[in-house]
Parts: structure tokens; sequence; C-alpha cells
């Protein structure tokens, strides 16, 4: 539990000093032995500078032997260049290599924009007198905070992109050299790969992050103190909050953890009444003892602190552990979710996948499970991620690109606004290819059935050499839902899709689809009246071997349109011969992230692989995010013989 301490604000404006008589808040802190120095930003009261009248902002300083109590203010930076004209906002304070480098939001325009908000930084070694100074990017950002150690030889800092131009983006970059920190070329290259160097820390499009203290070393990994707003561009509905995340010791744009919740919100009279009311704004953090001490900025007005346990935090923040088995704990008729679900959601900072992830195929290559999730826009373009995972649970790399997007005109968006692309895929290793079937679609055309492949060396590499897609059911046909069977039968490949209604089953001695070849197929099954499965059913991902037969999946709409998912057994030798069909569910929309999201109460699987005898479902969630489910094949197998109808 967080505390406030009680002398509270630590910092309030000294009306007898002009250059801080309006506020005195916003405060980074760097201990160095016995002394806590303490940077912030201080506003006067409204004053003629540079022909306008306005309440500049310069840095002051002030120092402390035990955290708490600060004296000896004075006022440690100002305007001198064009760059920082018109005020120095929001310092962090970083003691590197012998020097303390204070970044902090330089203004070079009034009346203030986008364009004339960057950062700066100012370097001293005594806080008496500031050596350098430099103008350091050349796009709209704030906040920047520099590692106290090198990372992996290199020069690390964090800062906020796009703080004035929502949403805006937390970033990681790496210097070789310290003069990098302030070159001009050296910010052009990055800036232009700039969702390269991202760490996604957005739950919603609609919120706010920006960098909040300089990350501090721990045992676990990099903690970074930050500021989310949740509902930023509401005037109502706007909620300051002090977050935290754990990053990886080594390669900072990997989460580890990341507080779901806040640990502070405005509630006391200073974060509620003052120049801008109701803000908290994490600026400063220093471990003292076993506690975590936070400085805050509290309305825009006053500096203020509070103290967590810093091992109750990191603990919050790792993740849980758990016992793997091979046995599922739950009843055998049913999937059980993992309980970190969702494990992929949108992140607001890219806006290739912004609005949704969901719908994710799924396959495990040399221990490795490899996740390709459908990703939506906020155009209501969909395109393919790529996430892996080694425990079949957490996530452990996500990348920042599509790995797979729409080329060809049946699936090229016909119409503003419209959905289209490339929806929910299914993969299919057959010998040293991957086959992928998604749905195509254009926004004006019924959907179809496309088909690519990849060399599985190409897939393991990142070589994203994908075939030439083909539409491979036939034009003016809404078909969706295909996958293929891993072993040939009969000398065929067996081809599952949906057409109209029920699950369809085609037939092709080859994968090329030359000629002019469209599937056709006979049905598989039909809904059934006064079912879970009345309305509409489709399969969910290639049907997996057992020694009883083939366990097939599929998902199926009732009548008051709740997406849920069934079973199927086929004979091994003969898939159309239907052993048996589950008269139940085994997984249905129950937890908030498949009840509620852009269609609510889905269930929608497109993935799943098996670990010994663990089988892993990766499902959509009300077609916003990804969940994961598990259960024993063969307990699954027997429920289905057992349960049949």
């Amino acid at each position: 539990m967080i505390k406030r301490n009680p002398t509270n604000p630590i910092l309030i404006p000294q009306k007898e000093r002009v250059w801080e008589a309006f506020a005195a808040f916003n405060p980074s802190v760097v201990r160095k032995k016995d002394t806590i120095h303490l940077v912030y930003r201080a506003m006067s009261k409204s004053q003629s500078h540079h022909g306008v009248t306005l309440p500049l902002s310069t840095i002051g300083y002030a120092k402390s032997s035990d955290g708490i109590y600060f004296s000896n203010r004075c006022q440690l930076i100002k305007p001198e260049f064009d760059w920082e004209a018109f005020g120095c906002e929001d310092p962090r304070v970083t003691e590197f290599e012998g020097r303390y480098f204070i970044f902090y939001t330089a203004l070079s325009s009034y009346p203030f924009s986008k364009e004339g908000i960057k950062i700066g930084v100012a370097i001293t070694s005594d806080f008496e007198t500031i050596q350098e100074k430099h103008p350091v990017t050349s796009f709209n950002s704030k906040a920047m905070a520099l590692f106290p150690k090198r990372l992996n030889g290199k020069i690390a800092a964090l800062l906020t992109v796009h703080t004035d131009m929502p949403p805006a983006k937390i970033a990681l970059a790496l210097f070789e050299h310290e003069s990098e920190i302030w070159s001009k070329d050296y910010w052009q290259e990055w800036y232009a790969s700039l969702d390269d160097h991202v760490i996604p820390l957005m739950r919603d499009h609609k919120d706010q992050v920006e960098v909040g203290a300089v990350p501090i070393k721990t045992k676990d990994g990099w903690l970074l103190v930050y500021c989310y707003i949740r509902n930023y561009l509401s005037v109502w509905a706007k909620t300051f909050g002090v977050e935290a995340v754990l990053l990886d010791p080594q390669d900072p744009k990997k989460i580890i953890g990341q507080t779901k919740e806040p640990l502070l919100t405005p509630e006391e009279d200073y974060e509620r009444i003052g120049n801008v009311p109701n803000i908290v704004f994490p600026s400063g953090a220093l471990v003292f003892g076993k506690k975590l001490f936070i400085y805050y900025g509290a309305a825009d007005t006053t500096s203020a602190l509070a103290c967590v346990d810093l091992e109750g935090v990191l603990q919050e923040l790792l993740p849980k552990k758990l016992v793997f088995t091979t046995k599922s704990t739950s009843s055998a008729d049913r999937l059980t979710r993992f309980e970190g679900n969702p494990i992929i959601t949108p992140i607001p900072e890219f806006d290739w996948e912004a609005k949704a992830t969901f719908n994710p195929a799924a396959i495990n290559i040399d221990g490795k499970i490899h996740i390709i999730y459908r990703a939506m826009s906020s155009d209501n373009t969909s395109v393919l991620g790529f996430a892996t995972t080694l425990d079949g649970f957490h996530i452990e790399e996500r990348l920042t690109k599509p790995i797979y997007g729409p080329t060809e005109d049946f699936e090229e968006k016909k119409r503003a606004h419209a959905n289209s692309g490339c929806e929910d895929p299914r993969i299919t290793r057959i010998g040293d290819r991957l086959y992928m079937c998604y749905t195509a679609f254009d926004g004006v055309n019924p959907p179809g059935v496309a088909l690519t492949s990849i060399k599985v060396q190409d897939f393991l590499n990142r070589a994203w050499n994908w075939e030439k897609p083909k539409l491979i059911s036939p034009p003016n046909v809404d078909d969706k839902d295909a996958c293929i069977l891993p072993k040939k039968i009969n000398g065929g490949y067996m081809i599952f899709h949906r057409i109209e209604r029920g699950i369809y089953v085609d037939f092709v001695s080859n994968l090329n689809f030359n000629n002019g070849r469209f599937l056709r197929g006979d049905i598989l099954f039909r809904p059934r009246k006064d079912k879970w499965d009345s309305r509409k059913i489709g399969i969910c991902f290639a049907p997996l071997e057992t020694e009883k037969g083939w366990l097939l999946f599929y998902h199926g709409i009732s009548n008051d349109f709740y997406y849920r998912v069934g079973l199927a057994l086929l004979d091994l030798n003969n898939p159309l011969r239907v052993i048996a069909r589950s008269s139940y569910s085994v997984l249905e929309p129950e937890e908030d992230y498949e009840k509620e999201g852009h269609v609510a109460n889905v269930v929608f699987p497109c993935g799943a692989v098996v670990v010994q005898d663990t089988l892993f479902v990766y499902y959509g969630g009300a077609d916003k995010v990804v969940g994961v489910a598990t259960a024993n094949i063969n307990d699954l197998v027997e429920s289905v013989l057992l349960g049949a109808s």
C-alpha cells in the first residue's frame, strides 16, 4: 500500500522569489553519498518576456539529507538560447559517469505549439554552474530520462514522443557516444524508425502515457515509474495516475510486468486543487532501504512524496510462477482459461494494431510457440502480427510491425473505413513449408478464402518471403474459416472451410490452385436446432491427430448470438466420417474480455498446439484481445465420445 508523506507537499511556491512565486512542482531526484539533489519546475507569476506576457518556467534546485526536507533552493536553469526561449520545464536528472545530466522540456515558440516543444539537456558537475547545454530532439517530445548505467556498452535513455500529438509513445534511445545525444543526424535516423523503439504501455487508444522518473535498477529488472492518463482527450473523465512497469534488464523494450491499476490517483486537496486540478504526475524516484520513494507534482502547483514497499511492487509486476503439469486440473470436458488472460491486447502506439488484436493462429516449432494474430488499425484494416511464447502463456517477444498484410485487389480496401484486409489466419505445416489460409476481404465483395505459404526456415529467420496469395474460394461466394489437414488422405490434401452456415470439405491433389481451380466442397456437418450451435458453425483450426481420431474444434453461433466452442471426432482414415460430436460447448464467453469488446460475447479460436498431452488453445475474445486456455487432449477425446450427440 502506497502512503503519502504526512508533511506533503514537500515543496510549495515561494512568493517572495519571483521566479518560483506561482508553482514549484514535478521534482526529479538523484542521490550522491548522503545528499539528495532535487531539481524541479519553477513557475513565475505572469511577467513580460521576449515581448509577451506569460508565467515563465525555469528549473529550480534544492538539496536534502533525508529526502523529505529540502533547503538551499535556487534557480539552476533558465532560458538562454532560441531553442528554449519561452521556458524550461519538467527536468529529469541522472548521475552518469561522474556528471549530472538534466533533461528538460524546451519551449522555443509562443504561443506554445507542438512544433516548438522539444527536449534539451544541461550538464553540471556540482549543481552550481551549468557546463554545457544542448538542444536534443528535433520533433515534438518531452520527459527524457537517462539510465544511470550503460546497457550492453551503450548509453540509454527513455523519452516521450508526440506528447502533444496523441497518442504519445514512450521509446528507448541507445547511443554509442555521448555526442549522439544531441546529434541531429542521430535523431533523424532514429525518428524515421520510431516504431522500432517504442515500449508499448498504453492499454487503450483513448489514453496517454509519459515517462516519469529515471529508471531504477533492481534485482529483477529496470523499474520505471511513469504517468498513465486515462481518457486523456475527455474533459470530464480524464484521470491522472501513477503506474509502474518492470523492464527487461538487458533489453528494456521488453516488458516483464506492468501495473493494471494506478498506485496513486488525485485524492488529497493539494492534488485536486491548484493551477491545474486533479493531477498527480510522477517525475522522480529513489530507493531508501526497503522503500521506494516516489516524488510527484500535485495539481501543477506543489511537489509531493509518497512511499511504498519496493518488494511488494516488484512482486506485483513479476509474472506469477506456474506449476506446469501434463494433466489438466479442470473437469475433462472443459478448457481452463489462463489466469493472466488476455495475453495479447491492442497497442495504441502502433496504428496498425491500435484497435484490436484477436483470432490467432499458432504453431509449435522446436519448442517455441509462434502466434500469428489478426490486428486491426483505427481505419479497420486487418493485417497479421507476430508474437512468441516459450511456456505457452507469457509472451516472450512481439514484433513492432506486421508480418503480413493486404497486397492483392481482392483484399485491399475499396470503401473508406470499412473492414478489410487479411483476417483470421490458420496455419499448417506440411514438409518444409507453412501453409496459411486466411479470410480476404475488400470491404465490398463477399469475403473469400486466400492461401499463401512460406518456407519454415524463412519463417524462423523472420524473412517474410510469403508466396503471392491466391483466392481459392469461388468469386462472389461468402467463404471463410479455412484450414488444411496436415496429412494427405488418399493421396490428396483435405481443406476445411465454411460456406453459408455449415462446415464444408474439399480434396485437392496439390496446393498450387492453378488454372482457375476453386474450392467447391461437400458438407461435413451443419448447425443443430435447439443447441448451442444452432445458427452457424465454422472450423477453428486444423484438426489434431489422436489415437482415436481427428479431434476437430469448431465455433458455433447460437440464436442469441453467443459464439461458443465445441468438438467433433473424425475417422483417422476417412475424415469425412464423423464419429462423434459433442452436445455441449467446451468454451463460452464468461469473462469480461470475452463479453465486452468490438463484438460482444465471442470466443473464437484459430490456433492450437500440443505440448506433451496438454493442449493450448489460442482464441480471440470479443473481437479485441487474445486469450489462451488449456486441457488434457486425451481427456477431451474421451469426453466427446462419452457426451456425443
